[in-house]
């Protein structure tokens, strides 16, 4: 070859080479995403939500660097179907997964938030409690491990019975484990989204002891007389449809709080738990930073329903409550340096819409949730929703299927195997919803108003 075209292809290949450095340099790069779940995590019990008795520093930290949502709720308030509409983006009435079903539809979860991502080259882990029926998970994520709380075992080794090393540890410290693991093998070059769902603080139902924490937390709130639930009077759990009085919401109250002693133990054993998973937060975050990725790492934060803490000497969730609904969601993105506090109503059907958005992916048309990246950036003040439809249509005996709406100041809801139980809420006046207005006359035309808008919303989200 003449030194002339050797000389050519050379400037050619350096020029070539200039110009990807350049565009690889000007090209924004994609964020990575921690999601994190926890289970029946209500919205209050956080520091940052103005509980002084919980222990959260790490998440309070994350809420006050951040975006914190402060009317976050779940469509549906129990763990499989909030669970499967985070994933897919949809209402339980369109996916149709809850307990007792067949595996939710493959058609939907092809269009689930970690497949789209993998698909637009994201690595995608798995970390905790799936909680939703699916066998082609290896189609989701590039590595996974779904586990949960053991229910073979009666006792503490529900909670601890996997191993790191030679030690039995309790599930918050394994995932919090595989989580660094995951985080030490990432590069730079690649992003990832790794999603993790925490057990924690879901009561262990099948032991006498209800609530397992991690010896690390165990010295929070010793000597500490935790307050008395609100709304604990009879009259209250009088009020309740006979359907809900017999049913696993109160059985589940006398397994937890029924008298001093076990409302002390299980409380303090509910928050003691989450404690924890804050533990392994500040250790992710910690990873982050050494491997030098704690820039360019978005981290959301988010319970997969509310809970009752023996309010209306109930438990559980279930209900159309605000207690079942609300849930803490918290989006920090380091790239931004904002911190906001949001009263737009956002919901759990939202958070895969608002990771493709981040992550600048289109996210399916069907999808029903909005993306929250509008208001976290500060492009806009406002979703435009001022009414979303709550239900839990699980047919099951001992829990009530219930179905209705929310807005900002009103809440009405039905129960739907005997729709003549309605109850209708003024949430500016009354927040712990103790007023039922269904019945007096002058809040008739809003309750018609509000049961024609349900049935309106039932039929654009089926």
């Amino acid at each position: 070859m003449k030194k002339s075209n050797i000389f050519f292809v050379f400037i050619t290949i350096f020029l070539f080479g200039c110009s990807f450095l350049s565009n690889t340099h000007t090209s924004p790069k994609k964020p990575n995403i921690i999601f994190i779940l926890t289970d029946d995590h209500r919205w209050d019990a956080l520091g940052y939500a103005g509980n002084r008795l919980i222990h959260t520093p790490e998440m309070d930290k994350l809420a006050k660097a951040g975006v914190y949502f402060r009317k976050a709720m779940v469509t549906t308030p129990i763990c499989a179907a909030s669970r499967a509409s985070i994933l897919t983006g949809m209402y339980e009435r369109r996916h149709g997964y809850t307990f007792q079903k067949e595996a939710i539809s493959k058609e939907f979860m092809d269009s689930s938030y970690p497949k789209l991502l993998r698909n637009a080259g994201y690595y995608t882990g798995f970390y905790g409690k799936f909680g939703v029926k699916y066998t082609y998970k290896n189609e989701m994520f590039d590595v996974y491990e779904d586990y949960d709380r053991n229910i073979n075992f009666k006792d503490k080794r529900g909670y601890f019975y996997k191993t790191l090393g030679k030690d039995t540890v309790h599930l918050t410290r394994y995932t919090g484990q595989k989580a660094l693991d995951f985080i030490d093998k990432a590069t730079a070059y690649q992003p990832f989204c790794l999603s993790l769902s925490f057990s924690a603080p879901h009561a262990h139902d099948e032991a006498p002891d209800q609530y397992f924490w991690d010896k690390s937390t165990e010295h929070l709130l010793q000597g500490v007389t935790m307050p008395g639930p609100d709304l604990a009077d009879d009259s209250f759990f009088n009020a309740l449809p006979d359907k809900v009085k017999a049913g696993f919401s109160r059985l589940r109250w006398t397994w937890r709080f029924d008298t001093p002693e076990k409302y002390q133990q299980s409380v303090k054993g509910y928050y003691r738990m989450i404690s924890g998973i804050d533990l392994e937060i500040a250790k992710i975050r910690k990873q982050l930073k050494k491997k030098g990725l704690e820039k360019n790492t978005i981290i959301i934060l988010m319970g997969d329903n509310g809970y009752f803490l023996g309010e209306r000497q109930l438990a559980d969730k279930w209900l159309m409550y605000d207690n079942s609904i609300r849930v803490p969601l918290i989006i920090f993105d380091p790239r931004s340096g904002k911190h906001l506090d949001i009263d737009e109503i956002a919901l759990n059907i939202d958070v895969a819409a608002t990771m493709l958005d981040m992550a600048g992916v289109n996210h399916p048309k069907n999808w029903q949730g909005k993306s929250l990246f509008s208001l976290i950036s500060g492009a806009s003040r406002t979703l435009q929703r001022d009414t979303v439809l709550i239900e839990h249509l699980w047919q099951f005996k001992e829990i009530p299927p219930s179905e209705g709406l929310r807005t900002k100041d009103w809440k009405y809801f039905r129960y739907v195997n005997d729709r003549s139980i309605e109850e209708l809420y003024d949430l500016r006046r009354d927040p712990q919803e103790i007023l039922n207005l269904a019945q007096d006359k002058k809040h008739q035309p809003l309750l018609l108003n509000m049961r024609e808008k349900t049935e309106q919303l039932i039929v654009t989200h089926q």
